[in-house]
C-alpha cells in the first residue's frame, strides 16, 4: 500500500507536467503563433537571458517557457502561475531562474545541448500568446597552431621555386568551422588534409587541415579557424637562404680564427728571447759569438 502510494506522488509532477504541455498545445492551436522570432547567442559555459514581449494590453497570469524538439513535444525549462513558482523540469531546475517582473528567464552554464529554439507562452487574458527566441551557442577555439615544412624544388615553368608543407589545428570550438588562410592565393594552394572531429562530452569541435603552397618569394601566412586566428609566420625564401649565408659567415670565421692561432703560435715559436745575453739565475751568460770565438782561438794555438 506504501509503494503505491509513493509511486502516485511520483506521478503527481509528471501527470502535472503533461497535462500543462497539453494544455498548452492546445491554446496554442486556437490562438495561433506570433510572428516574433528573437535571436539570441549564448558563449559555452556562460549565462544567457530570455525575455519574453512585455508589450501586452493587460497583466501576464500564466507564462511557460518551452523548448522545441524536432518531432516531439515540446519541453517545458520554466514558469509561473499567479505569483507562483512552477517547478522547473529536473534537467533545468539548478541553471535557470525566472523573473516575473521582468517576464524572462536566466539560464546559467549554457551548454551545446541548450541551442535550439524556445517558445514563451504568456497567457493574458485567458488566451496564449507564443513567441520564439532562437537561441545560437558558441564557443570560441583555441589559438591555432601552425607548423611548416619548406624545401626548394624545381618547377616546369618559371624555374625554381619553394614548396612549402603547412599544417593548422584547433580546438574546442563550437559550432563546427574549417581552416582559412587569409592573404594566400589560392590557385597556389592545394588542400592534402582535412579532418574534424567533436567531443562526445562537450560537443565540441577539434580542426585540422595541411596544404600545400609553392611560391618564389617571401610570404607572410596566418591560419584562421572559427574566429581565432594564428600568430603570422614567414616561408618561402627565409629557410634555406639565410642558413646558406650563416654558414658561410661561420666557415670565415672559423677559419680567420684558426689563421690568427697559427700566426700567433708562429710568432712565439720563432721569437728569440731579449734576454739570452746576461745572467741567468745569478750566472753570466756568454753570448754565443764570444763562445764560438774563443774556440777557434783555443784549437789554432800550438
Amino acid at each position: 500500500m506504501l509503494n503505491a502510494e509513493t509511486e502516485e506522488k511520483d506521478m503527481k509532477p509528471v501527470c502535472s507536467l503533461l497535462a500543462l504541455v497539453v494544455t498548452t498545445l492546445l491554446l496554442s492551436a486556437a490562438s495561433g503563433h506570433s510572428n516574433e522570432l528573437m535571436n539570441i547567442t549564448a558563449a559555452l559555459g556562460d549565462s544567457v537571458t530570455f525575455r519574453c514581449p512585455r508589450t501586452y494590453s493587460s497583466p501576464v497570469e500564466r507564462l511557460y517557457i518551452q523548448k522545441a524538439i524536432n518531432g516531439k513535444d515540446d519541453v517545458f525549462i520554466n514558469g509561473f502561475f499567479k505569483g507562483r513558482h512552477i517547478q522547473a523540469n529536473p534537467e533545468y531546475q539548478n541553471r535557470t531562474e525566472v523573473n516575473e517582473m521582468e517576464l524572462s528567464m536566466k539560464m546559467r552554464n549554457v551548454s551545446v545541448s541548450d541551442e535550439g529554439l524556445y517558445k514563451c507562452v504568456a497567457f493574458v487574458d485567458n488566451k496564449a500568446k507564443i513567441s520564439g527566441i532562437l537561441l545560437d551557442v558558441t564557443a570560441e577555439y583555441s589559438i591555432p597552431t601552425v607548423k611548416k615544412h619548406c624545401s626548394e624544388h624545381n618547377r616546369s615553368e618559371g624555374g625554381a621555386g619553394t614548396r612549402c608543407r603547412l599544417s593548422c589545428s584547433a580546438v574546442g570550438g563550437y559550432p563546427q568551422s574549417t581552416a582559412t588562410w587569409p592573404g594566400l592565393n589560392p590557385s597556389l594552394t592545394n588542400v592534402v588534409y582535412n579532418w574534424s572531429s567533436v567531443d562526445n562530452d562537450f560537443k565540441t569541435w577539434t580542426v585540422n587541415q595541411t596544404i600545400i603552397f609553392n611560391c618564389d618569394q617571401p610570404t607572410n601566412v596566418s591560419c584562421k579557424i572559427g574566429g581565432a586566428v594564428s600568430h603570422t609566420i614567414t616561408i618561402c625564401g627565409t629557410e634555406t637562404f639565410p642558413l646558406r649565408v650563416i654558414a658561410a659567415i661561420a666557415f670565415v670565421l672559423v677559419f680567420v680564427l684558426l689563421l690568427i692561432i697559427f700566426v700567433v703560435v708562429m710568432k712565439c715559436c720563432c721569437r728569440r728571447p731579449s734576454n739570452l745575453e746576461g745572467r741567468v739565475n745569478g750566472a753570466e751568460v756568454v753570448p754565443l759569438a764570444d763562445c764560438h770565438s774563443q774556440l777557434q782561438n783555443v784549437t789554432t794555438k800550438p
